[in-house]
């Protein structure tokens, strides 16, 4: 099953404004080199995978639907995000979100999968954003 971890800068750096989740540009890439919880901005990650058979350095981009707050509960919906291989893609066990739009990156968190996977050619692999609870959320 996989698992969301937030990095530590995260929480610093929404308190300090220098995030607007609801309109940054955010973005998923893709690595299999553990991500540290300490890091704090797209240059420290190490081993994402080059540009090749469907997927681009710097990964792709996470595409906001909705950005609310219920009764103090903060809700980030988004549409799912996908990479269809044309030729071998991998191996990467994290998929890493950052906000392209910030200063040096900020990383926000990451997905860890469980296990390295590595797609053949016209394998599509999808990162399910939760359509009804929302893919971030935090009271």
């Amino acid at each position: 099953m996989a698992t969301f971890y937030k990095f530590y800068g995260f929480v610093e750096a929404v308190h300090e404004k220098l995030h607007d989740l609801g309109s940054d540009s955010l973005k998923f890439l893709l690595t299999n080199d553990a991500p540290t919880l300490s890091w704090t901005q797209k240059s420290s990650v190490t081993g994402e995978l080059s540009t090749a058979n469907g997927y681009t350095a710097g990964g792709a981009g996470v595409t906001v639907t909705s950005s609310s707050q219920s009764s103090g509960l903060y809700t980030l919906m988004a549409n799912d995000v996908s990479w269809n291989a044309t030729g071998s893609v991998g191996p990467f066990r994290y998929a890493i979100l950052y906000n392209d739009t910030s200063t040096n990156d900020l990383l926000i968190g990451y997905i860890d999968f469980g296990y390295s996977i590595t797609l053949s050619n016209g394998q599509e692999f999808k990162i399910d954003l939760n359509q009804v609870t929302g893919f971030y959320y935090a009271s």
